[in-house]
């Protein structure tokens, strides 16, 4: 059987959580949520192949840092350097922010190839209840015109915050104690939460955003970040929001200037009668062009959280939705 009839038989209707993509030679290769970090294949964008997990069992100092952990990793973050592959990932508790960041690293993704290895660098950043006012999931790498990389994170409590590393990418360059905000969707960081723009449970932050994913184009940074509430099938009101900024560390704000900070941000693409709703993103270049990728809850499967692809445009600037 050859490999293009081979592809018509993989499924193109598959489902995830938290989606990112990269390509090695003519293969791209999916990460997620999912035990061990969910991995699929294809050389379409189309047709998945499912893969081996990353992780066989669960790392073991995950374990001993969360606890009930038994293996279901959430949003891994995927990047190429200096001849390896970077994959950061997240550890959690379910509505609490105990949380760790975890990184391993691998030099090839083809698991046919006797290199094909994973090692895992362990624990990144760690967030506990009480103590830190952040949550250590939902990584993205970035790296700064100069080639310094960050770290950006974040889910609810005190919004998505930004972290350097150092040049090997897996210890951090910085102290944990003072790290920025770049986003929030509470309006004044009130204490009390009284002006935040949506009031969410309280041992959940308060504070309805995650996701950050930042993706340079000309001279500006853009700050994809989800808000409002996923994983809830029908009732999920799930959005994609973007601002944007001269510097890497910011201040972003969006198409009126208001800063992400303290409340701002534009919908890049909300649900609609179609998918209940859509978020965490990641924005990934193929043969010069942009694509969107991320999950949307099918309103016509039940609310199951679906892949999407969709081309990026630029308009004045700013990004658009090629929504089909």
């Amino acid at each position: 059987m050859s490999n293009g009839s081979h592809a018509q038989t993989l499924p193109t209707d598959i489902s995830v959580h938290d989606p990112v993509m990269i390509k090695q030679d003519s293969v791209y290769h999916l990460y997620c949520t999912g035990r061990g970090i969910a991995s699929w294949s294809s050389t379409d964008m189309q047709h998945w192949k499912a893969e081996q997990p990353v992780f066989a069992t669960p790392p073991q100092w995950a374990v001993e840092a969360v606890p009930g952990f038994k293996g279901h990793i959430w949003a891994p973050d995927i990047s190429y350097y200096n001849g390896q592959y970077y994959i950061y990932y997240s550890v959690s508790a379910f509505g609490k922010n105990t949380s760790c960041i975890g990184v391993a690293t691998n030099k090839t993704l083809n698991t046919a190839s006797p290199d094909y290895l994973w090692t895992d660098h362990g624990k990144l950043i760690q967030s506990i209840p009480g103590k830190t006012n952040w949550n250590a999931i939902d990584p993205n790498l970035v790296v700064n015109k100069d080639g310094t990389p960050y770290l950006t994170f974040g889910s609810f409590w005190g919004g998505l915050k930004i972290v350097k590393l150092n040049k090997d990418r897996i210890s951090l360059a910085q102290s944990l104690e003072h790290i920025p905000t770049i986003a929030s969707r509470v309006v004044k960081a009130s204490v009390d939460n009284s002006k935040a723009i949506d009031i969410n449970p309280v041992d959940a932050g308060g504070n309805a955003i995650e996701a950050p994913f930042i993706f340079k184009k000309g001279s500006y940074y853009y700050l994809f970040f989800s808000a409002d509430y996923c994983c809830k099938g029908p009732k999920s009101t799930y959005k994609m929001m973007v601002g944007r900024a001269k510097s890497l560390l910011g201040p972003y704000v969006d198409k009126q200037g208001e800063p992400l900070a303290q409340g701002g941000g534009n919908i890049l693409l909300a649900g609609d009668e179609n998918w209940y709703g859509v978020g965490h993103n990641a924005v990934c270049t193929f043969n010069g062009t942009n694509y969107l990728i991320f999950h949307g809850y099918d309103a016509a499967d039940k609310g199951i959280s679906k892949l999407r692809i969709t081309k990026l445009r630029w308009e004045k600037g700013w990004p658009v939705a090629q929504v089909k």
